[in-house]
């Protein structure tokens, strides 16, 4: 109990001491830039002044980090195989346009509804990353290249489908073209009286209910990952691709796989909008989730609980906008704040882990260690390692008898005696 206590503050210690120097960097950073350092970070921590005014800034707060969870995840998936799937922004998008109107064309019971809806935006996401998917296996082609055309190609593509055939007919012709409302049935219920268990105001609307969706979506990817035989192979094959399919498992289909399941999970992105705030596909959708996510994932490094946590750092930093322009600050520190803590975390985080891993290596090794050294330092000085099976036949010519089986010490590492060896049998 004591090891895993241990081991876990180990682990979160590097990213405790990156996250203050990351605040350090950005105060320096703002200052450069003609900001009040202290103005910027009181107005980022600013929830506001009233218990209502507190509360909604709680819900904006989660608001912002689901999707940013989900996006994350989304990424993640294909990094553990060294995909770069640049392409969850467009994967999200059509996802959402063509689950949106496909959930607004049927009527189903409320559990029905919602699942269908679920089920279009991945099926979809997983198709649009099924692209890049099947060019990289058959031709060859760099997914980072085709994921980015096929980014801007969603952008025109939503956009004309929404236009010519999504639009709801309903709406007046000079206005912003949308899909038509999801009925009752297909929209997730707010979680009513959720902020009032920490003993907040309600806010003036209910916590998105897609949260709830969002961490089962965590737990089954932790799980399915870290304990499933697919999860097995994607780690593998991402260490090494070679070395995995000589061990016999398929390449090209883990490749497929990992892209599919990504933009699956890309799919659910636009969901907490779709079914939770908007219940529709509109033109101001809000984009952008997709980048942000690259940055989720590695700072939260691949893991789902660890993506969780960047992502509420994310999700915190996106709802201070309204604060920061309240205090006559451009929002764009938001942006500058994110890019910085990423750099600086991801860099300080990868240095107090070496660190870490080189003094519990020295600790493991123990009073040994210097034997140990010694040990190396005396085979050096008898000339290249690869020759000690030469004290056999150095043996030989000395006709001492025993000296002969030192040509053993070649296969027990213990060369260093080698020197000594060599020496009696020419005396």
């Amino acid at each position: 109990m004591r090891t895993r206590v241990r081991a876990a503050a180990l682990a979160l210690l590097p990213a405790l001491v990156a996250l203050l120097v990351s605040l350090v960097v950005l105060a320096v950073v703002l200052a450069l830039i003609g900001v009040d350092p202290v103005t910027a970070l009181s107005a980022i921590f600013d929830f506001g002044r009233t218990p209502r005014a507190q509360s909604n800034q709680t819900r904006a707060w989660i608001s912002q980090t689901v999707p940013l969870f989900l996006a994350g995840l989304a990424v993640s998936v294909a990094f553990r195989m060294n995909l770069f799937n640049i392409g969850v922004e467009g994967q999200y998008r059509m996802a959402a346009l063509v689950a949106a109107a496909a959930g607004a064309a049927v009527t189903l019971p409320a559990p029905l509804h919602v699942t269908f809806i679920l089920a279009v935006a991945m099926l979809t996401g997983a198709a649009y990353a099924a692209v890049p998917a099947v060019l990289k296996v058959t031709r060859g082609i760099n997914e980072v290249i085709t994921t980015i055309m096929l980014n801007s190609i969603a952008v025109a593509l939503a956009a004309y489908l929404l236009r010519e055939y999504f639009r709801d007919p309903d709406l007046p012709a000079n206005t912003n073209p949308s899909t038509s409302k999801i009925p009752e049935s297909g929209r997730v219920p707010g979680l009513d009286g959720l902020l009032e268990l920490f003993g907040m105001q309600s806010p003036s609307r209910p916590v998105n209910g897609f949260l709830l969706i969002a961490l089962a979506v965590g737990i089954v990817v932790a799980v399915v990952l870290r304990s499933s035989r697919f999860g097995f192979a994607l780690r593998v094959s991402g260490l090494n691709l070679n070395a995995a399919r000589a061990g016999g498992i398929p390449a090209n289909r883990m490749i497929i796989q990992a892209m599919l399941l990504s933009g699956a999970l890309a799919g659910l992105i636009g969901m907490p909008q779709v079914l939770g705030e908007h219940y529709s596909y509109r033109t101001e959708f809000t984009a952008g989730f997709g980048f942000s996510g690259i940055a989720v994932a590695l700072l939260g490094r691949n893991n789902p609980a660890g993506i969780a946590a960047a992502a509420l750092l994310f999700g915190f930093l996106d709802r201070a906008a309204p604060s920061l322009q309240r205090a006559e600050i451009p929002p764009s520190v938001v942006t500058i704040a994110q890019g910085v803590i990423v750099l600086a975390v991801v860099v300080v985080d990868q240095i107090g882990r070496t660190r870490l891993r080189k003094a519990e290596e020295s600790r493991a090794a123990g009073p040994s260690a210097p034997a140990a050294l010694a040990e190396v330092s005396g085979a050096a000085s008898t000339g290249p390692p690869g020759r000690t099976g030469n004290a056999e036949t150095a043996g030989t010519a000395g006709n001492t008898g025993t000296t002969g089986n030192i040509g053993t010490a070649g296969n027990t590492g213990t060369a260093g005696n080698t020197g000594t060896a060599e020496k009696e049998a020419t005396a």
